[in-house]
């Protein structure tokens, strides 16, 4: 062999999936975690790896393996606290409120509390982060995978224990969560089956509003642009509001002008009128 190509530093093309493969467990133990791998190619044209510099070579990009990790406290159906302390916000979701020293138990929160627990009592878990790290309590937002790769946020959805709930720029996983969340509705399972989350015509809006994560369903009668937004108004009562920043994440949203539609999320008050922030396309739903 010649000089800086010791047979156990070099490998050539054909092993290179299988020391790729080794690199992602060796990466996992904390002496590996800095470790650099290098690739290039010969006169040949062949590709080779190496754990070593050599002229030319450039390092390659190989993630660090999962760290998994038990969780301590269950707050809620999306809220958990680690064994490191970390308060986990499940991405993308979110499950009906359990009684809090401030907050009235909402319908179906317990029953996702409970699944929760059953679901992690005796697992571990890694993370997987997306664009916003944590939200504005300080919580880390995370979509959170068991020790038997089930992702949690994902099976809460299709059980019918939780909503989609999506807040841009974190869209990792929308597709797979939109698509559990429809055909849980359709099957009518877990909170859609309780009267306290179907759909609210805005007419029978009252001036209590509603609680909680809502839908409300109308005719869009008008369209208001702002600088930064656009007022789908349903009434001289209630309008549902899209941010400018986020109006790619939508069809033509001209095209719900005369339309019935529903939409979803958290109303907000002032005086006598309501509005709802619409942050992603899947909490706006047409009605045929």
């Amino acid at each position: 062999m010649q000089e800086n190509q010791p047979l156990r530093h070099q490998f050539s093309e054909h092993s290179a999936k299988f020391l790729l493969g080794l690199l992602i467990l060796w990466l996992c133990l904390p002496a590996w975690v800095d470790a650099k791998i290098y690739q290039w190619q010969d006169s040949n044209g062949s590709e080779h790896f190496s754990d070593r510099f050599y002229p030319d070579a450039k390092i390659v990009d190989v993630k660090p393996g999962y760290g998994y990790f038990k969780v301590k406290k269950v707050y809620d159906g999306d809220t958990v606290e680690l064994e490191d302390g970390r308060k986990i916000r499940l991405l993308a979701i979110n499950t009906p409120e359990v009684q809090h020293k401030d907050k009235m138990a909402e319908a179906g929160g317990e029953e996702a509390k409970a699944w929760l627990i059953n679901k992690l009592q005796h697992a571990k878990v890694r993370l997987e982060f997306d664009v916003e790290r944590t939200d504005k309590y300080g919580r880390t937002l995370a979509h959170l995978f068991s020790d038997k790769n089930e992702h949690i946020n994902l099976s809460l959805v299709k059980e019918g224990l939780a909503e989609v709930s999506i807040y841009p720029p974190n869209l990792l996983y929308v597709n797979e969560l939109i698509t559990a969340g429809n055909k849980a509705e359709q099957d009518r399972l877990g909170v859609w089956q309780r009267p306290q989350y179907a759909a609210i015509p805005v007419n029978n809006l009252t001036s209590a509003g509603h609680p909680g994560w809502s839908r409300l369903v109308g005719k869009v009668a008008a369209i208001r642009n702002t600088s930064k937004s656009i007022y789908l108004v349903f009434s001289s009562r209630f309008e549902a509001r899209i941010e400018r920043q986020w109006q790619s994440l939508f069809p033509d949203v001209n095209d719900y002008l005369g339309k019935t539609v529903e939409v979803r999320g958290w109303l907000s008050k002032n005086g006598n009128h309501f509005s709802l922030l619409i942050r992603h396309s899947s909490a706006i739903k047409q009605k045929l």
